[in-house]
């Protein structure tokens, strides 16, 4: 299970540099052949991020309950995962704050 999430993530991750490689200047904010835009793409990123926590959450409650078919292992691992999703969606805010404010400030 756990080489499964880390595939996914890694296809993931791949699928997203893909469609940032492909994407010209003027079809940053919006590609109008595939409907997405990158807006679309944060929020993705963001219930994707909720979703792990969710899961951690659900995963650490099991535990807690006693639950025979939940190893510790596992609630460690989905724990770190949310951590870690979290921490990158927070880096790429700030990124995207400090873009905006270097923008924001350039001379006209």
């Amino acid at each position: 299970m756990i080489n499964n999430d880390i595939s996914q993530v890694i296809n993931q991750m791949r699928a997203i540099e893909s469609m940032a490689k492909n994407q010209t200047f003027e079809g940053a904010t919006t590609d109008q052949s595939t409907g997405s835009s990158f807006a679309g793409m944060m929020q993705q990123a963001i219930d994707q991020v909720n979703q792990t926590q969710a899961q951690a959450k659900v995963l650490g409650q099991a535990l807690e309950m006693g639950d025979p078919n939940v190893d510790i292992a596992e609630v460690m691992i989905a724990v770190q995962k949310s951590s870690v999703s979290f921490q990158a969606l927070t880096e790429v805010r700030n990124k995207l704050l400090t873009a905006y404010q270097d923008v924001m400030n350039m001379p006209v």
